[in-house]
């Protein structure tokens, strides 16, 4: 088991090989499809994208005395190409669920990002890791908008690594 405390070195990432579990303590972010969109184009992002970990989850809306509602991983094969800009500004981690393009893991071992997988199915159990919540950027995009949350032992293994590994059979050629 590995535990990371965001901004995330490279070194940090070196150290990390397909099918470790890691526990990420600390500031994460949240974004979606239309958030990456937009978050491509922003000059002064109010988060450092330098070390920065990015959760692609649109949370549902949170009951009373909750912090969040259920925040499981969505697809992300959607972001594969808008994640490539931000690696290229430092993104470290991307935390989804299923497979990458060839592109984008060709992207990530060139800009040493690394890509962790949460269980799908298990938002209610990841939302009891989120602690604090705060919205950042792109209130119109409801619960896909950008948020900060402050995560305490939140569970992912990690997918692709820079070693060229592949928790997936042979990953995706598109």
């Amino acid at each position: 088991m590995i535990r990371l405390t965001p901004p995330i070195s490279n070194d940090d990432v070196k150290k990390l090989k397909v099918g470790d579990k890691v526990l990420i303590t600390g500031k994460i972010y949240t974004a979606r499809d239309q958030a990456h969109i937009r978050l491509v184009n922003e000059k002064e992002p109010p988060f450092d994208l330098q070390g920065s970990v990015i959760y692609y989850v649109g949370p549902t809306p949170a009951r009373e005395g909750q912090v969040i509602g259920s925040s499981g991983p969505t697809s992300s094969y959607r972001m594969d190409e808008l994640a490539v800009p931000l690696m290229e500004r430092g993104v470290k981690l991307m935390i989804g669920k299923g497979d990458r393009g060839r592109k984008y893991r060709e992207a990530m071992i060139e800009n040493n990002a690394c890509y962790l997988i949460a269980t799908g199915g298990a938002g209610a159990l990841l939302a009891s890791k989120i602690k604090k919540r705060k919205l950042l950027m792109y209130e119109d995009l409801g619960p896909e908008a950008v948020y900060e949350l402050e995560v305490e032992e939140f569970p992912c293994f990690v997918a692709y690594d820079v070693h060229g590994k592949s928790i997936f059979r042979g990953g995706s050629d598109e």
